[in-house]
């Protein structure tokens, strides 16, 4: 295939050879003609003279030979160890450098191999390239040892109410940046001026597995005793609903949800507190999603002058997520259709 800034093709290589052949140009006006160096004439020319038509198409640029290619009877090796043994790269990178035998001597007295010097690297390699770098590749889904992960389901209402802070900057009086533009004036005023490090808002956040109703406080904080009032104020909200027994919490592992009083608060009011697992985010999916939602459809979609407009903003939506906004999981319902009271009247909005 031509590269595509070669400035010839195989046609205009012929059109330039026979140019010097037939009609007698030199090479150094061809070349000159033709916008190439001279000997690149000399190259073409000669290719045509010993090969014809067919020296002017392009070659491949891989090597005749590869002299520190490994043997295809090591590649082999390779490949039967690991369809085999399933071993590990390095254990099969130890295995080649100490040699020996790759099955069992008395089944197989004629098969001493003597060592091989290969780097681990170059074994990893060529286990990617036969595809076979991992157990799954070398198992058939049908007998696939690892099952596929499961899904994380509430079975009624209550049985897991996941948990999680949501922090955003905090407003200034008038607007910031969003409001007035980037490196304007007024944003540099607000930014300068007095209260400026405004600092953060903590939306604490609580979703029912099963319903998917949610509440949600704009706080100051996300100390554990203010989580503890968060949780209790949750509870109270959800009994509003016909949710009346908490079975399990599930919360990541920050700060506040690893307090012994948060613990034993939760415990106190249900019967078990559930960590996810580090750095896995999935575990606690609802209420991750549910913060996603509140980013996409109130708080960066249109602009606030105060901190005060965005929480009240905050209220109204989560107040039309419970009652009016349709749900997937929730057969294109409300949430607070899928709970116990089945409460169809709108509640007041809350801070």
């Amino acid at each position: 295939m031509t590269h595509r800034n070669a400035p010839l093709t195989p046609t205009g290589r012929l059109r330039m050879v026979l140019g010097h052949l037939d009609d007698g140009i030199p090479k150094a006006h061809v070349a000159a003609e033709f916008r190439v160096s001279r000997p690149t004439v000399s190259t073409w020319v000669t290719r045509y003279l010993a090969e014809g038509e067919q020296g002017l198409t392009d070659r491949p640029s891989t090597p005749a030979t590869s002299p520190a290619q490994i043997p295809p009877q090591v590649v082999e090796r390779i490949e039967a160890l690991q369809r085999g043994r399933k071993w590990s790269a390095r254990r099969i990178w130890h295995h080649l450098a100490a040699g020996g035998y790759d099955h069992d001597p008395a089944q197989d007295p004629g098969l001493f191999h003597a060592p091989v010097i290969i780097a681990l690297r170059t074994v990893g390699r060529w286990l990617a390239r036969l595809g076979i770098s991992r157990l799954r590749d070398l198992t058939p889904d049908g007998d696939n040892a690892r099952s596929a992960p499961a899904r994380i389901r509430a079975y009624w209402p209550g049985h897991m109410v996941h948990l999680d802070v949501k922090k955003v900057g905090k407003i200034p009086d008038g607007g910031g940046w969003r409001t007035h533009g980037r490196g304007t004036t007024k944003a540099k005023a607000a930014k300068r001026g007095p209260g400026a490090r405004v600092g953060y808002t903590y939306l604490h956040s609580a979703v029912d597995g099963f319903s998917r109703l949610a509440y949600t406080e704009a706080l100051d904080d996300e100390k554990a005793v203010t989580t503890i009032g968060f949780f209790v104020r949750t509870r109270t909200f959800f009994a509003a609903h016909g949710i009346h027994r908490i079975h399990r919490v599930v919360t990541d592992n920050g700060a506040n949800y690893r307090a012994r009083d948060f613990t034993r608060t939760v415990k106190a009011l249900a019967s078990r507190h559930q960590r996810i697992r580090a750095y896995t985010p999935r575990h606690n999916g609802k209420v991750e999603r549910y913060n996603r939602l509140l980013v996409d459809e109130v708080l960066y979609t249109r602009t606030y002058t105060s901190e005060h407009a965005r929480r009240t903003a905050v209220a109204v939506w989560v107040n039309h997520y419970n009652y009016h906004r349709p749900h997937t999981a929730c057969g294109e319902q409300p949430p607070a259709s899928h709970t116990p009271a089945r409460v169809n009247n709108v509640t007041p909005s809350y801070n």
